[in-house]
């Protein structure tokens, strides 16, 4: 394990505590996750600042920050750079237009990592870079446990419809005990736990709950009101 830490590829798994750490940030120091309590916390990190990528990304998610805190979910981006490479970087985004979106303000805040300390935590820094974090989104629910990892190659995007719809799902079944279905959408049907013993499959089956349907014992869906 001790070997795994030195090369930067140790990670915390899905059910795992996330790390904790303290950090100066483009919005002051933050202490994670006594700072959060009780909030689901977005952790995604860049390689670099000013990189193509990156910067729409950037814009993007600064877009999207008031829909996520609505959701009781906060962001905190991390680049292996600068206090002052940061705030440049931010400045500067406030100046480009992009699909759509000019003078964008990054609220949120991104964390100084010169040292690698806080993406060595959370195995951001793999073999493909020595000093740079790879594109890696950590999905942490206000019990600061580890709930989703996604991580992206360096020339790809990410996809932040999916990244709000991973925490929506997520929250939804934590509250009403239920999966989601591939390509589950909100106001979509949801799945129920399958049953535990051939007694309760039977009945399953057998219900004329007009709420539920069985494409077989296994695999039965609740419907949701429109």
């Amino acid at each position: 394990m001790e070997e795994m830490q030195n090369t930067g590829t140790s990670m915390p798994l899905i059910g795992d505590k996330a790390p904790a750490f303290k950090a100066v940030t483009t919005q002051g120091p933050i202490s994670f996750p006594e700072d959060y309590k009780g909030k689901w916390v977005i952790l995604f990190s860049h390689p670099a600042d000013f990189t193509p990528v990156c910067t729409t990304e950037f814009m993007t998610f600064a877009s999207m920050a008031d829909e996520f805190r609505s959701l009781n979910t906060e962001l905190v981006g991390l680049s292996i750079d600068s206090l002052y490479a940061h705030i440049a970087w931010l400045r500067k985004i406030q100046e480009l237009e992009w699909n759509g979106m000019k003078h964008v303000e990054v609220k949120f805040p991104v964390i100084e990592d010169i040292k690698m300390d806080v993406a060595r935590k959370y195995g951001m820094v793999q073999a493909q870079s020595s000093t740079q974090a790879v594109r890696a989104v950590f999905v942490i629910d206000p019990n600061a446990v580890v709930r989703t990892i996604l991580f992206y190659p360096a020339s790809t995007g990410r996809n932040f419809d999916e990244i709000k719809r991973v925490v929506l799902a997520l929250q939804k079944a934590d509250k009403e005990q239920i999966a989601t279905p591939a390509n589950w959408r909100p106001g979509q049907d949801v799945i129920i736990p399958t049953p535990g013993s051939c007694g309760t499959a039977k009945e399953r089956m057998e219900s004329k709950d007009e709420n539920q349907y069985c494409l077989d014992w296994f695999l039965c869906f609740r419907k949701e009101t429109k």
